[in-house]
């Protein structure tokens, strides 16, 4: 399979994500609010990003970065969880998740996580 070919994106992912953009969470506005626009640390983020079949929350291109909010439906799905993360890092993506009660209560801690993880791509750190 060619590169082309395994990031083509379907006409229904494409509605999936626009819907998703257009429906976020509290966090993900909140979260965006900071990550948008190269706000932040000058790297570049998308918001409901299609990778394969999945649709990430957030995605760094230039760091194969994913960061994904759970809410309370995360809660029945975390064996579906595991099995998308472990197909993403099986494409090469890292993948830092968070809560979407932290991006509520600490904003700021979730930020520096994010900037450490960077950091870490950044010096070659597993």
């Amino acid at each position: 399979m060619s590169g082309k070919e395994a990031h083509r994106i379907t006409p229904r992912q494409t509605s999936n994500a626009r819907r998703l953009r257009r429906d976020a969470t509290v966090p993900e506005r909140l979260l965006w609010a900071r990550l948008r626009d190269r706000r932040w640390g000058d790297v570049k983020f998308r918001r409901q990003h299609p990778i394969g079949p999945y649709v990430t929350d957030f995605f760094c291109a230039e760091h194969n970065l994913v960061i994904e909010l759970d809410g309370h439906s995360h809660d029945t799905t975390a064996k579906a969880d595991l099995t998308r993360e472990e197909n993403l890092r099986k494409r090469g993506f890292r993948i830092i998740r968070f809560t979407n009660d932290s991006v509520i209560q600490d904003l700021d801690g979730v930020l520096e996580a994010i900037a450490n993880a960077i950091e870490a791509i950044r010096a070659g750190s597993p």
